[in-house]
């Protein structure tokens, strides 16, 4: 299991435990967190499930691929620590990986 916390743009907290293999947007949807809207349902097919990686977690969770940045063109307020959650498979190295929700998506 994969221990992650999520803090939306309110400043809640969700400390949720995923399975390894599951990506971050599934887990984010499965325990109802705000500001996940995953529209396309993980198909990297909107950017409704951007989240920001926090910094001391940017270098293991690792670069968008081209797919994935073309759509966080579509996404508000994109910074260098953009992701789309959808495309973070979790994974024991992201055990403690800590993401905040931007207060609007796309």
């Amino acid at each position: 299991m994969v221990n992650v916390k999520i803090v939306t743009a309110d400043g809640s907290s969700f400390d949720i435990e995923a399975a390894n293999g599951t990506t971050l947007m599934e887990n984010a949807v499965r325990n109802s967190v705000p500001g996940i809207v995953a529209e396309c349902g993980g198909a990297c097919a909107c950017a409704t499930c951007h989240v920001y990686i926090d910094e001391g977690w940017v270098d293991r969770v690792g670069p968008a691929n081209d797919i994935e940045r073309d759509m966080l063109d579509f996404a508000s307020d994109v910074r260098e620590n953009s992701r789309l959650s959808c495309q973070i498979k979790l994974s024991e190295a992201l055990d403690g990986l800590m993401v905040n929700v931007p207060e609007t998506q796309s």
